[in-house]
């Protein structure tokens, strides 16, 4: 099978090998475990390769390198238009010779490759639909009109498009999924942590706006003032960081609070395993990773009600939603901590869940779809 992959992640290389952003890259190498050939449409990166980043793992794979587009500004907006010529028949050209057509959105190249694969309804096609799939959530014209894309049975034929959660009212060819990281053999006993002394809150993502790290930070900052004796270490890089960093320091919250840059998985499962909460209060998501990778140890997740969240924290009895106010926000953390027995049963009640969605499960369901 001769399988092509539209997407806007942007890659980097080095020697013989073809990296790019590792929670992406881990997932699409479950896929082509079971593919003869790889096509890969994407843009290139000019920057080395990082803790964050992970080789393809396949023999075959042929890079295609289109330039990246963006809408932001009145200047990238009309450089863009000047390249989408070339992107389109780049990616015209792919879709004739693949088997098995993979869109990645939301993303630029996503939509796409929404609207080019429309002129080939026999090819076999699947998209993941890595955002929120919420179809009363607030968001971008552009990634509103893929999913009308996806979800329209009229233009779009032969077509799984794979979404987090399981939303009313959808045409047949949207499947209700998941991701993984962890694998079956990765499972342990859970750790029974003591949730009457100091009390360890861990963030994981990017230190960007949408993530809203500075919310975290100041979540643990207020628990502070009140007594309670909690700490923050936040993994993640990001433009944020020179201001988080300032803030900490203006805000003289050194001891309390700690910026760890980006860390390998290694080191944020080992993170996770001491952990009592992570804070993830973003403004979007799809299916957060770093909630489910918390859960599979038995971390709270602390998180905004967003996207699929409130059905992975089933709705309050695994993990704790809180809204976009920050006193809101500490009053919900603090009836919780109040309770030891309920902070027991969350996290029980987190780790048996989580257990579920393994890379081995993942894995069968993707040979499904292929």
């Amino acid at each position: 099978m001769r399988f092509l992959i539209l997407t806007h992640v942007a890659h980097k290389f080095k020697d013989d090998e073809i990296s790019a952003y590792a929670p992406y890259v881990r997932e699409m190498n479950i896929w082509l475990k079971h593919v003869d050939e790889v096509l890969l449409i994407a843009p290139k990166s000019t920057r080395s390769k990082t803790v964050i980043d992970l080789p393809y793992n396949h023999d075959n794979l042929i890079f295609n390198e289109i330039p990246s587009i963006e809408f932001t500004n009145i200047k990238k907006l009309i450089f863009s238009i000047i390249k989408l010529p070339i992107i389109l028949i780049k990616i015209f050209s792919a879709c004739k010779k693949a088997d098995h057509i993979h869109l990645r959105c939301p993303g630029n190249i996503g939509l796409l490759g929404s609207i080019v694969q429309i002129f080939f309804p026999k090819k076999i096609k699947t998209a993941k639909y890595a955002g929120n799939w919420d179809p009363e959530a607030v968001q971008p014209v552009s990634y509103k009109f893929q999913k009308r894309i996806l979800s329209n049975t009229f233009l779009t034929k032969n077509m799984t498009a794979l979404v987090y959660g399981d939303w009313e009212n959808q045409t047949k060819n949207i499947k209700p999924f998941f991701t993984a990281s962890y694998a079956n053999e990765e499972r342990e006993i859970r750790a029974h942590r003591d949730y009457s002394g100091k009390l360890k809150f861990v963030f994981v993502g990017g230190l960007v706006e949408g993530k809203r790290p500075l919310f975290a930070i100041q979540i643990i900052e207020k628990l502070n003032e009140l007594g309670y004796n909690v700490s923050l270490d936040l993994y993640g890089d990001g433009i944020l960081k020179k201001a988080l960093k300032a803030y900490i320091n203006e805000k003289t919250l050194q001891n309390k609070i700690k910026l760890l840059g980006n860390q390998s998985k290694e080191t944020i499962k080992g993170a996770l395993k001491e952990a009592h909460f992570l804070i993830l209060a973003s403004k979007s998501e799809g299916w957060p990773k770093a909630i489910a990778e918390a859960m599979f140890f038995g971390v709270i997740p602390i998180s905004t009600s967003i996207s699929c969240v409130p059905y992975m924290l089933d709705y309050g009895k695994r993990g704790v939603l809180i809204d976009f106010e920050l006193q809101n926000a500490v009053e919900a953390v603090k009836r919780c901590l109040v309770d030891p027995e309920l902070l027991k049963t969350m996290s029980e009640e987190a780790f048996v869940w989580s257990q579920k969605y393994t890379l081995d499960k993942f894995e069968s369901e993707i040979v499904k779809l292929l």
